[in-house]
């Protein structure tokens, strides 16, 4: 069977042997699709071979973390694939501020490039619940098949046998918490970073600090948040 236009884009790693069984499924050949024609006739971000950089820069067997974010920043030069994180020297967009602003209070780190691409290498899966957006339009492919393939990565990091520590930031992100049931797996939950919502209680939670000790507790080599 010739392989979709999503399929092309995905990297030839053990995440392409896990998902596999997705490629074929009819939401995914539709989505698929949809978006072969969304980048010929719109501006989508992020760019079409960086749809998959989360799965590229941190295969399964490397997963420690995951930061779960919504959809991809939606205007040019942010997003390149992987949540939170921006291209270059790009200005930081303010719930990044915010993550940097808690990393520097919870461990004295103080970031200055908003590519989080350190730590995705580092075992940080940088995952969006939706893995591409049209420019200026917030949430435009929310709908578009996205959330039942991340649904289908979380079930798959749930199956790991080593330890995953979720980090999920707001409510959206909270809502997955029923697809991890191993109860090995350790989720750590707190408000959205989001300058409407940090001061509840993202401010404080100190997931970075925690995420470390509980990798060391399980004798996993522990995340280096500098970038």
């Amino acid at each position: 069977m010739q392989k979709s236009f999503l399929e092309k884009k995905f990297p030839q790693n053990l995440w392409f042997e896990k998902l596999q069984p997705e490629f074929r499924q009819k939401y995914f050949l539709d989505l698929s699709i949809f978006l072969e024609m969304a980048y010929k006739k719109e501006t989508i971000y992020p760019a079409e071979d960086n749809i998959f950089n989360a799965f590229k820069m941190t295969d399964f067997d490397n997963v420690k973390v995951v930061i779960l974010g919504q959809d991809p920043y939606h205007q040019p030069g942010q997003a390149h694939g992987l949540s939170f994180s921006v291209e270059g020297d790009t200005k930081l967009p303010p719930s990044l501020k915010n993550i940097f602003k808690e990393m520097e209070a919870d461990l004295a780190i103080k970031n200055h490039t908003g590519n989080l691409s350190h730590w995705a290498k580092e075992g940080v899966l940088l995952l969006n619940t939706f893995l591409t957006v049209k420019e200026s339009t917030p949430m435009a492919h929310a709908k578009s098949g996205w959330e039942k393939f991340t649904d289908s990565v979380l079930k798959s990091l749930n199956e790991k046998e080593t330890p995953v520590i979720f980090l999920l930031w707001g409510a959206p992100s909270q809502k997955k918490e029923l697809l991890i049931t191993n109860p090995h797996h350790v989720i750590l939950k707190s408000v959205h970073p989001s300058p409407l919502s940090a001061h509840r209680g993202f401010f404080g939670c100190k997931h970075f600090s925690k995420t470390n000790e509980i990798l060391k507790r399980n004798k996993l080599a522990e995340i280096n948040w500098s970038l």
